[in-house]
């Protein structure tokens, strides 16, 4: 079976290899279903959808970087809510969108492929012509270290975005969200030690260049280049900063974010110490920009994070979890003059936003990890 579209033609799976895996995963979805409507905050989540949704029936968005970590949340989240009558679901060129056809029972009749490199203007204008709102996450992040980080990351990051943003213009998409991270608000060294970071905060760009920090570089260039297209154009964007992502991985490859839990597993030193501000379940990073989407009040920057904290704190919580693994002891300071918060996310609460306890996501990952044999089990001590 194949797929056309503007963009290019996707070969997919074939129909009866598609009714097995639509079927299996239609039963965990009633499962699902079940459980969650169970829940308050899930309950609560989408009343506020519906609210937010009055009178505004058969969205079109197209999601960048679709079939990635974050991306294909957003894709199982906009799924979920019938009114979201189609999907573009824009791919790296030559990269696999199979798994985004297993995510929901109308996956294979709602999404539509187009593959787009965001440094291509012109697919990604194909692959945004018809839709009135705009998911950009697509952003280079690599586990190892760039060798030419210009090239491999900055110019990406940033044009890319504005190729993004003057597709929305041509288009008149209703609002853009902007995928940026927390790496575009630390790290920076200036900001007072008794004040808990929130969106004020922009990362010290010279502070990151002198220890060849470049993913932050790119984050923040792209952020900011983004707002200063947008005010300049009038395109109604919103960007939000999710903390370190970790839950179920849907695509087949390890991602970065949950790298970091399992080099923690295996024993790394590693404090994380420009790259952590706490940590949050990918769930609610997809259910928030829903909402930041359909909420006609949402504007500007949203921090999305179950809260600050050290990476000490949060070994610790791993450790506890999971006793048998070889999980480093560090110092009680990794991130040195942090303020703890707990509410930091205070604008998304205000919106209505539950958060999943970090101890949830990590039990998430680490199914995720173990099933898709990227982690062994190690026998219990306990």
């Amino acid at each position: 079976m194949r797929l056309t579209t503007k963009a290019k033609i996707i070969q997919l799976p074939s129909l009866s290899q598609a009714n097995r895996l639509l079927v299996k995963v239609s039963y965990k979805s009633q499962k699902s279903k079940i459980n969650l409507m169970g829940n308050p905050s899930f309950s609560n989540f989408h009343r506020l959808l519906n609210r937010s949704m009055a009178n505004k029936v058969g969205d079109v968005v197209c999601v960048t970087g679709a079939n990635g970590f974050i991306g294909s949340w957003v894709v199982r989240t906009l799924l979920d809510n019938p009114r979201y009558t189609f999907i573009h679901a824009a791919i790296f060129p030559g990269s696999d969108p199979t798994h985004l056809f297993t995510l929901h029972p109308e996956a294979r009749a709602r999404i539509k492929v187009f593959e787009a490199n965001v440094l291509d203007s012109d697919a990604v204008c194909r692959a945004v012509d018809g839709c009135n709102g705009v998911f950009h996450v697509a952003s280079p992040c690599s586990l190892e270290d760039p060798v030419d980080p210009q090239k491999e990351l900055v110019l990406p990051a940033v044009q890319g975005t504005l190729n993004v943003l003057e597709a929305a213009k041509r288009f008149k998409v209703r609002r853009v969200v902007l995928t940026s991270s927390i790496s575009a608000l630390v790290p920076n060294p200036t900001w007072p030690t008794n004040k808990p970071f929130d969106e004020s905060s922009w990362t010290d760009l010279d502070y990151c260049k002198a220890r060849q920090k470049w993913y932050p570089v790119s984050k923040t260039l792209a952020e900011k280049a983004a707002w200063e297209f947008a005010e300049k154009n009038g395109v109604d964007m919103v960007t939000i900063l999710p903390a370190t992502c970790l839950g179920r991985m849907f695509q087949p490859g390890l991602n970065a974010s949950c790298a970091v839990l399992l080099q923690l597993l295996q024993g790394s030193p590693d404090t994380q110490e420009y790259h952590w501000l706490g940590a949050v379940h990918i769930e609610d990073v997809a259910k928030a920009q829903i909402l930041l989407f359909q909420m006609p009040s949402a504007s500007g920057r949203y921090l999305c994070t179950n809260g600050i904290y050290q990476f000490a704190d949060f070994a610790k919580r791993v450790s506890k979890l999971y006793p048998e693994f070889p999980i480093h002891r560090f110092p009680d300071e990794t991130q040195p003059g942090l303020m703890a918060c707990k509410g930091a996310s205070k604008r998304l609460l205000n919106l209505g936003l539950v958060f999943t306890p970090v101890e949830d996501a990590v039990r998430d990952t680490m199914e995720s990890l173990t099933a898709k044999g990227f982690l062994k089990q190690q026998n219990s001590q306990s």
